[in-house]
Formats: structure tokens, sequence, C-alpha cells
């Protein structure tokens, strides 16, 4: 009877703790809209919060609490200032601030939003980034750019940190 029941246990117990594991890659999701109506870039970021706040914790040495109930005043400004040195776009050869609008969480995952305002024309984009790469070997930045109805998409990782597309 116990072989019976350990025989039914085991497998189960073995998948339960197989399955609970860290995710096995680290991706990012960027996504930037040329609204030419509006003169702006649209721009969509989706990162892992975990990953983002272990970066962050070893960069300042503390703990960060980026996307729950403890988060502070002080972590959104880390946050903000961490993404500003990290990623950064080029419009027509000139560096363009982008504007952090606001951020929400999704499942696992923050999604923040930025733009960037006065772009009447485009003619090339140059986007860096190196968002976590500092922190995870493996980390992969996945950017898609729509212009126009012009999609481009492409991954920067840490051999690859910027593009620049023409229109």
């Amino acid at each position: 009877m116990k072989k019976q029941i350990l025989s039914i246990l085991l497998p189960i117990l073995i998948f339960a703790f197989s399955s609970y594991t860290v995710h096995k890659f680290h991706t990012a999701l960027y996504q930037i809209n040329y609204a030419s109506e509006k003169k702006m870039l649209q721009i969509t970021s989706r990162i892992h919060i975990e990953d983002l706040n272990k970066a962050l914790e070893k960069k300042h040495k503390k703990k960060i609490s980026i996307g729950d109930e403890k988060e502070t005043s002080e972590d959104l400004k880390l946050l903000k200032d961490y993404l500003a040195k990290n990623f950064s776009i080029k419009v027509n050869g000139q560096l363009s601030p982008i504007n952090f609008l606001s951020k929400e969480i999704e499942g696992d995952e923050i999604v923040c939003y930025g733009n960037i305002k006065g772009v009447s024309k485009m003619n090339s984009l140059e986007i860096y980034n190196t968002v976590l790469i500092d922190y995870f070997s493996d980390q992969q930045n996945r950017i898609n750019v729509s212009v126009l109805g012009d999609k481009k998409s492409f991954l920067l990782t840490s051999s690859i940190t910027s593009k620049i597309l023409k229109y």
C-alpha cells in the first residue's frame, strides 16, 4: 500500500517542484509607434518586474519594491533614472528626451508608457537599449517599430545594443 501511494505521489511532487523555477530567459518588449498626426513617438515597454527589481537592488545596494504595495517615490525615481540612462532614442540624428508618462502592472510585468513630442518628420531612428543587459548576460530586448505603416522588429542584446533605422 505504501509503495502504491509513493508511486503516485512521487511523480506529482517531482513535477510540482520542477515546474516551480525562475523563468528560463530574460526578455523585455518595447513598442515604438510614430503618430504623425500628433507629431510624436509613443513608446511602451514591458519588463519583468522581478528582473528589474533585482537589477536596481544590485545597482543601488538596497531593497527596491517596484510594482508592489511597498513601492516608494524614491523607487519610482530610481526606475525613471535607470530607464533614461539605459534606453534612448535619436530622432533624425538628434537625441530626444523620452517623457515618462506612467506605468502599470500586468501580471509579472511592469508596463511603462512614454513619448517623444515634436517629431514632425521621420528620416531616421537610432535606438539604444541596455536595460537589464548588465545584470543578465542572456537579456534580449525585442524592439518593434511602426512608422507610417512600415513595421520593423529586431533584438538588442549584450553584443548589439543599438540599431539605426532609415525612412
